[in-house]
């Protein structure tokens, strides 16, 4: 099929390295496209894997960069050390792929060094994340400043959404023409309904009581804080299940802990699981959960929903960035309007946006027939348009075209 000879994706997260929707999307994006070209994957971390068609190269930081610096540095200095070393290595595949503002940089750098296309793919945007200012200080102006160059000087651009498409457009000097949207996909196979109530027991969940399930990070950009917000005002015959870890600040983490605190001073089957379980217990939750709920603020796709729709359960999220183009109102769950302040993520009125979540958990997870048939739909919606072998196929007609 390809007249391509490799292609090399630039990521921070790789297995076992994956924290988040963008890992999760190289991860399966470099498999099925090793179905069709040899790939090359550059990443952050110490990983060395060699396939017949995949080989994986992990990258460590310059430790100097964290001696005598701020803190809340540590983390754009190290992407940008990083970046480094995997721009110089010596380079043979036909184009540069590179998956958000940690190796941005190195991307742009390997088509200066190295003379190749330059394809980048918009998991997120900084400028639409203020909120890290809180986690890397100063330091975001240094992500930002990564990520701009790389976008503005990229040959294509890959847009996870047509909503994040627009924000390129609105926030950085690209041509229309350049942005592609290919939406993110799921594996059919593995995230599929398998319940397993012994497993919910040894976590501390009654499997004969429903329950609404978070997963996901514990960051402003989820809404988190705004879920726990709305647990008082959840039925009390429902469950909630938050499987939420690593926080991006002291700050939010205390700010969790107060608030789950706090709620289950009030109620009874709130369980707030903080290790990151390993994929296949995730699955189970997802395939024995009422409703999954996506309270985020920012989501330029939401892959979580994809992952929920796969194990046929339910969805109730935030009307915002991707997940409208992903979770279909009346059919596949509900969305939440969620009015921000004018420059803002913040909610305009936080305690409303809190309630209507509540409301619209109630009556998706009190209702067995309604959820059934939403978590069917949901399945059928994603077996029809979210599959990485198609995803897959259009990325490489992307490249070819570039070659």
């Amino acid at each position: 099929m390809s007249k391509l000879s490799k292609v090399a994706l630039f990521t921070n997260e790789y297995p076992p390295n994956v924290y988040g929707g963008a890992g999760v999307h190289v991860e399966y994006l470099s498999r099925e496209l090793a179905r069709l070209v040899p790939v090359e994957v550059r990443c952050f971390g110490d990983q060395s894997i060699q396939t017949d068609n995949l080989h994986v190269k992990g990258y460590q930081g310059w430790e100097e960069m964290k001696h005598n610096t701020d803190p809340r540095f540590s983390g754009a200095l190290d992407a940008f050390s990083r970046s480094l070393a995997m721009a110089k290595d010596n380079f043979d595949a036909d184009i540069v792929h590179c998956h958000t503002w940690y190796t941005d940089i190195a991307g742009f750098l390997a088509k200066k060094l190295w003379d190749v296309p330059l394809v980048l793919s918009i998991h997120s945007l900084e400028p639409l994340r203020p909120w890290k200012v809180e986690q890397l200080g100063a330091g975001y102006h240094l992500s930002t400043w990564m990520e701009k160059t790389a976008i503005e000087d990229a040959d294509a651009i890959i847009a996870v959404s047509e909503e994040t498409r627009n924000d390129v457009l609105q926030f950085f000097s690209v041509a229309p023409e350049k942005i592609h949207v290919i939406h993110n996909g799921i594996d059919l196979d593995q995230y599929r309904n398998t319940p397993d109530a012994d497993l919910l027991r040894r976590r501390g969940v009654d499997p004969e009581r429903p329950f609404v399930l978070f997963v996901g990070r514990i960051t402003r950009q989820k809404g988190i804080i705004h879920l726990v917000h709305a647990i008082s005002h959840i039925d009390p015959s429902l469950q909630v299940v938050l499987l939420a870890g690593a926080p991006d600040t002291k700050e939010i983490g205390e700010e969790m802990t107060s608030g789950v605190q706090a709620v289950s001073a009030q109620r009874d089957g709130v369980i707030w699981i903080q290790e990151m379980l390993p994929r296949d217990e995730v699955i189970k939750f997802y395939s024995s959960a009422a409703v999954f709920c996506c309270p985020s603020v920012y989501e330029p796709f939401g892959i979580i929903n994809l992952e929920a729709m796969a194990c046929e359960t339910a969805v109730v999220a935030s009307a915002i960035g991707g997940i409208p183009e992903v979770v279909v109102p009346g059919e596949t769950g509900r969305l939440v309007d969620l009015p921000l302040k004018e420059g803002t993520f913040d909610p305009v009125d936080p305690e409303h946006f809190a309630r209507a979540l509540a409301t619209q958990i109630n009556e998706v997870a009190l209702d067995p027939q309604l959820r059934e048939m939403y978590g069917r739909n949901g399945r059928k919606r994603v077996e029809a348009h979210f599959s990485w072998t198609a995803i897959a196929h259009k990325t490489v007609e992307l490249y070819q075209s570039l070659v």
